[in-house]
């Protein structure tokens, strides 16, 4: 199709790279070893036999996928013996040496094998340089970088789909003529990877990170990640990503954590980044904070039993516990309401409102701590209390509520901390629970105050609990003195730039969610107390005469003003010295023990990735990149972080367009979870999988045993019959094809199923065209593809439906409509060219054929269409569009000399293929052609049999279409002629009639394939019926208010109806009267 020649002429240019007496050398090798290993395999063949037979008998249980790998021996078996006897030596795959160009089997395999279609390609691909971006390219460039997977993970449904979208986007620039450049990478993950370290050394060494120390615990975690930390990558190959590898980044190189550092400093010293004393929350399993973001809640009407990581028995929340203080001078008592009791062991004042007439006389007054040595005061705020609200009366515990917090702040309250970071009570809860587990505190505080007498019960109290997102602990608010980045200014250029279109959002509904989030945007914590990360570059000063006690760094009395910031410990210690004169000589440094929010790292990606904050050739030709494309769960983590530390670091916006696609459901549109048994491993439906493999692979996990047997339960359900193996192409297409904006995907495997048989139907139709291609079939030219006007009705509808599918592909593609995009190539291939053209051309490929121009033409528009069809299909199932397309001759046509397809240019629209003409003749062929198509079924007639067809057409135009397009008609009907008639006294007796619309009528001669008796029955039964309607209709129609009451439109729709009824009721009368003659 249409191309620049300047496409064409970088695509040959970089395809000349194979080196030619390799490609003859391989061609040789491979015809040797298809005689070879034909030989060998007939030979076996007996013995193998024996075997299979045996095995069969064995194998017991549900089905065994093909693919999978419990079933491959048992396939190779029970099917190899037979099929290596049959084994046609021109379809054996010789062997490929690894990043060669694939050597094909010299004939085309009956069967479409994923598995061996989809091998060395990828090797090829990545070995020719096909993914490498060129920074002084003349193109223009089109540039995504990857949303970095965790170091520690695995290929899960939502990398596949992130992942086949992006492909697909970029193949396609590709394809357009850009210098596409697809950045992969991943991230450090340093929550998720210290822990599986961790867990791996008390497991395997019986050691913790603090018993090996911080520096040789890195080096552990480094070996981790260079033994495990590339599967995923090696994954992503697996399902076709053309990512640039040799750009391959992670968040802890050398020249990423530059940029990271020199975020950290830039920012400081922008006072964007600030040291405070505050409330963050903890996770006590991870003994680190986190930030906001990463708190997810679950809702609670009342009082329910939460399991809880490290707790044996589930712990209550939902409920509001009231208790008493007693008055220090022992007047009387306040009774005040918590929804966490423990916590009252840190209270350090009691607050009421100050108008609440109940408690006036109170104001000022002492409480006594019943078991601490404290007293507390009863204070006024207005702003805390809410006196139509339990007892009126709050308790304060500034250093555990974010809002007590704040009353303590306005009120100068004591802060005292009663946790430590594994969540137990500490020495300022008392001795008589210090050491307690802050839930187990719970209890027991509980049946100390009603020992004491001062429990006055509990209600019922909807909540919201918030919860790790990592670990799922309980959150506990603790005070903390941490590193905080001040979002307001940087959130309010994020919100301008989507506004003033510097930055578009698709869809544009999460316009919305994006301005919600970033105009109520609070401070970021960004420390976390992990060792594997980017340490902080900050340090504290330690002066002669420090108290080492009080003021250190980490403790509630921290002394702020002594940390400094800088890229190095020598900038440290200068600024230090300058800072502190006085102790020049003397002071110390100690570097920050904590480490950067991963989210900090990520948010430079799409800029330390080009070598910011240096100046390099990546950097001025890639950045700004174009797209960034992810999930819509991760707009606030990642992407709204990259906007604004791009926009405050790099001054620009660091991409021009963000793509959010949904989130992968099952297919009964739950969520994934383990628990259920429906999380899915792309590889599974790649490879295909065994139900008693899924199961077992549950068995492995860490699931208690009874959510193992509620998953698997759920498997057997969804997947009796294990899953079949469909292939990376069919999972990438379906995956794709499911894309629909705004909505979550329902994933159904049996819809990738669909996609795999339909990979075979493509695969059929390239073996049909090979055996009507002959051998010195020459592809055609430019100005033979584009000169169609006197080609074959058939033809020339053909290319304007790909012409038309070409337009909206790429429509579709420019904005990321990837459901109409897949709809529409595959509309093309299985609706028009497998199901019309191929079956209307045979009869003009036949050898009965004498028109030798026909012939070329049918076959030179089934090239066109199998070379641009193929050329369309492949940014979604690149490794079938690739397989396929090597198979057809190029010599002489427009990509001839390219290496491969995905070098290619990408189909544009032809001017010279519109055809509105041919469009709407074909449309009455393929009308006439479904009528009798019809019209044969319901007769039961074999699709041997070749009746005579009559089209009696009532107009003048209708009778040109019909003679027009008469040939095809008796193609696509299976008939043996199609003549058109004006008269209907032309009409043999004994037809069956078909009406196709008010102008048209088909009339098909049954005599002598049906039994006449049987069909007069039948087709008096259907008159019964259209009298009935008939009748019910004209009574209607005559009724004395019909014209006043009934709408024109619906009068003038009932009046056609009646003339269609009685219509096909003529006919019928009609062809029982033919029916009765022939008995």
């Amino acid at each position: 199709m249409a191309s620049a020649d300047a496409k064409a002429a970088d695509a040959k240019a970089t395809g000349a790279a194979a080196p030619a007496a390799a490609a003859a050398a391989s061609d040789a090798d491979a015809e040797k070893e298809a005689r070879k290993a034909a030989k060998k395999a007939a030979k076996l063949a007996e013995k193998e036999a024996k075997k299979a037979k045996a095995a069969a008998k064995k194998a017991k249980g549900g089905f065994n996928a093909p693919g999978s790998r419990a079933a491959k021996k048992e396939k190779a078996m029970a099917g190899g013996a037979k099929k290596a006897a049959e084994v046609n030596p021109d379809e054996v795959q010789p062997v490929t040496p690894e990043g060669a160009k694939k050597v094909l089997s010299k004939s085309i395999a009956k069967a479409y094998e994923p598995a061996a279609v989809e091998h060395a390609w990828y090797a090829w691909w990545e070995a020719q340089g096909y993914f490498r971006a060129d920074a002084s390219s003349p193109k223009p460039k089109f540039v995504i970088v990857i949303p970095p997977p965790n170091v520690t993970g695995s290929l899960h449904l939502g990398h596949a789909l992130t992942n086949s979208v992006q492909d697909t986007i970029v193949r396609w620039r590709r394809m357009c003529g850009y210098e596409a450049l697809w950045v992969p990478g991943t991230d450090h993950a340093g929550i998720a990877t210290q822990t599986v370290v961790e867990k791996k050394l008390k497991k395997q060494e019986g050691v913790s990170r603090h018993d090996l120390g911080r520096e040789e615990f890195l080096k552990r975690v480094w070996q981790w990640k260079e033994e495990y930390g590339g599967r995923i990558c090696k994954q992503l190959r697996r399902i076709g990503s053309s990512l640039d590898w040799e750009r391959e980044a992670f968040t802890m190189d050398d020249n990423l954590s530059a940029a990271v550092k020199e975020g950290f400093v830039r920012m400081h010293e922008n006072s964007l980044i600030f040291r405070d004393n505050r409330l963050v929350n903890w996770s006590t399993q991870l003994k680190s904070a986190i930030s906001d973001i990463e708190v997810d809640y679950i809702d609670l009407e009342a009082v329910t039993e939460v399991a809880v990581p490290g707790y044996k028995d589930k712990v209550q929340f939902g409920g509001i516990w009231s208790f008493a203080y007693p008055f220090a001078d022992g007047s009387g008592e306040i009774v005040v309401a918590t929804t966490r009791p423990e916590t009252m062991l840190g209270d350090t004042a009691v607050a009421v409102h100050p108008d609440d007439e109940r408690y006036k006389a109170l104001h000022g007054k002492s409480l006594r701590h019943p078991f601490v040595d404290r007293e507390i005061p009863v204070i006024c705020d207005a702003e805390l209390v809410d006196m139509a609200f339990g007892t009126g009366a709050v308790k304060i515990t500034p250093a555990h509520d974010p809002n007590d917090f704040e009353t303590g702040k306005r009120h100068k309250l004591e802060f005292i901390s009663i946790l430590t970071d594994d969540g137990r009570i500490n020495a300022n809860g008392g001795s008589r629970f210090a050491g307690q587990p802050r839930f187990e505190a719970r209890k027991t505080v509980l049946a100390a105050l009603e020992e004491a007498g001062l429990y006055r019960g509990v209600k019922d109290n909807k909540m919201r609990l918030g919860l790790c997102s990592r670990s799922k602990d309980v959150i506990e608010p603790m005070i903390k003195p941490q590193w905080w980045v001040d979002c307001k200014q940087m959130a309010a250029d994020a919100c301008e730039a989507v506004r003033d279109g510097r930055l578009e959002i698709i869809p544009q509904m999460h316009e919305r969610t994006w301005f919600g989030w970033l105009e109520n945007i609070r401070d970021w914590c960004i420390s976390r107390q992990l060792w594997w990360g980017h340490r902080i570059p900050a340090y504290f000063v330690r002066l002669p005469g420090d108290d080492a006690e009080t003021g250190q760094p980490g403790s509630s009395s921290e002394r702020m003003e002594r940390w400094v910031v800088a890229r190095t410990e020598e900038e440290a210690l200068a600024e230090a010295r300058r800072r502190f004169p006085e102790s020049a000589g003397e002071l110390t440094l100690s570097q920050d023990e904590d480490v950067l929010d991963t989210w900090f790292s990520s948010g430079l990606f799409p800029f330390s990735v080009f070598g910011w904050p240096n100046e390099s050739a990546d950097l001025d030709a890639f950045y700004p990149t174009s797209l960034l494309e992810t999930g819509h769960d991760i707009l606030f983590f990642w992407v709204a972080r990259m906007v604004m530390m791009g926009m405050n670091l790099t001054g620009k916006v660091p991409f021009k367009q963000v793509y959010l696609h949904a989130m992968v459901r099952d297919a009964h549109g739950r969520k994934m979870s383990k628990s259920l048994g429906n999380v899915i491993d792309p590889l599974e439906c790649i490879e295909g999988i065994a139900l008693k493999d899924l199961q077992a692979k549950l068995e492995q996990g860490n699931l208690d045993p009874r959510e193992v047997k509620k998953a698997q339960a759920g498997q057997a359900q969804d997947y009796p019959n294990g899953i079949p193996e469909c292939g990376t192409d069919a999972l990438r297409f379906a995956l794709t094809a499911y894309t629909s904006q705004g909505r979550d995907i329902n994933l159904d495997v049996q819809r990738v199923v669909g996609y795999r048989q339909w990979g075979n139907k493509l695969w059929n139709a390239i073996r049909f065209a090979m055996m009507n291609l002959p051998e010195d079939f020459k592809a055609p030219t430019a100005a033979e593809a584009r000169d169609v006007k006197a080609a074959p009705l058939a033809v020339r509808w053909v290319l304007a439906k790909l012409n038309e599918a070409a337009a909206a592909i790429n429509a579709a593609m420019e904005a990321y409509d990837f459901n109409t995009a897949t709809s529409s190539i595959h509309a093309f291939f299985q609706y028009q060219l497998c199901d019309v053209y191929i079956e209307a051309s045979k009869a003009l490929l036949s050898e009965a054929s004498k028109d030798e121009a026909a012939k070329r033409a049918a076959r030179v528009g089934l090239w066109l269409c199998l070379d641009s069809g193929l050329r369309l299909l492949h940014p979604f199932m690149p490794f079938l569009s690739e397989e396929l397309w090597q198979r057809l001759p190029k010599e002489g046509s427009e990509v001839a000399g390219i290496e491969s397809i995905m070098i290619a240019p990408y189909p544009t629209a032809i001017a010279e293929w519109a055809d509105p003409d041919a469009l709407a003749t074909m449309a009455a062929v393929n009308a006439a052609a479904g009528a009798v198509r019809s019209l044969r079924a319901s007769y039961n007639l074999p699709s041997k049999t070749r009746p005579e067809v009559f089209i009696h057409a009532k107009t003048a135009a209708a009778a040109d279409t019909a003679r027009a397009g008469a040939p095809v008609t008796a193609s696509l009907s299976l008939s043996a002629s199609v003549t058109v008639v004006t008269d209907e006294a032309d009409v043999p007796k004994g037809c069956g009639v078909a009406i196709v619309n008010p102008e048209v009528t088909a009339h098909v001669l049954l005599a002598g394939a049906i039994d006449a008796k049987k069909e007069v029955a039948s087709l008096e039964k259907k008159v019964a019926a259209l009298e009935s309607q008939l009748e019910a209709l004209d009574k209607k129609m005559s009724g004395a208010d019909y014209v006043a009451r009934v709408p024109a439109k619906v009068q003038d729709a009932e009046k056609a109806k009646r003339e269609k009824l009685s219509g096909e009721r003529d006919a019928m009368h009609k062809a029982i009267a033919e029916f009765k003659a022939m008995l």
